[in-house]
């Protein structure tokens, strides 16, 4: 049972590899020759490294430029006090209730593809569970969320814009843990 599985994947693998070169950049310095037999009964084994067959069956089901989630939105636990904003309309009522009095908010603009936004955001998401009084909204800039988002004039990413007592207290640009751990604590501890 578990030979024929084999040779159903090391045949899979095989045609994958024919029908598309190997031109990834990890890959330079190989040829496809490298990698394909030119008899269907050779063993993969023989045929191609195991990170290299790992590497082929990843790009051959969703090739090699698509975009992850880095920002850990899938995580098992995201704190009750953490909004993810989707629409425009979140984004309303969100800025509404930051200008309630009582209200103590942060807003997270962030991107998927920003680097200093995937290192902030653990920072930031810890911060959120010691802090569970406090509500953060997480925008990503890249959603169709209309024209609300282009008047608040976000030009860089990560930013943070901090509500306390119904106005804006303050803002950080880029990626300052320090910073967001001082003004989050003396606004909000």
């Amino acid at each position: 049972m578990a030979t024929k599985s084999v040779l159903r994947s090391s045949t899979i693998l095989r045609s994958l590899l024919r029908q598309r070169p190997l031109s990834r950049p990890f890959l330079r310095g190989f040829s496809s020759s490298t990698f394909i037999a030119s008899s269907p009964s050779t063993p993969l084994s023989h045929l191609i490294s195991p990170a290299a067959a790992a590497a082929a069956v990843l790009f051959s089901q969703r090739g090699p430029y698509v975009s992850r989630n880095f920002s850990s939105d899938s995580d098992a636990y995201m704190p009750d006090n953490i909004v993810l904003v989707k629409s425009e309309e979140d984004l309303n009522n969100a800025f509404r209730k930051a200008e309630d009095e009582s209200s103590q908010v942060i807003f997270y603009f962030t991107a998927e593809w920003c680097g200093p936004c995937r290192f902030l955001w653990p920072s930031l998401k810890g911060m959120s569970k010691d802090l569970s009084h406090v509500t953060v909204y997480k925008i990503d800039i890249d959603q169709e969320i209309g024209p609300s988002l282009s008047k608040l004039n976000i030009q860089a990413v990560p930013t943070l814009h901090f509500f306390a007592k119904g106005k804006r207290a303050d803002e950080i640009v880029g990626a300052d843990i320090e910073k967001m751990k001082r003004i989050t604590y003396r606004l909000y501890g």
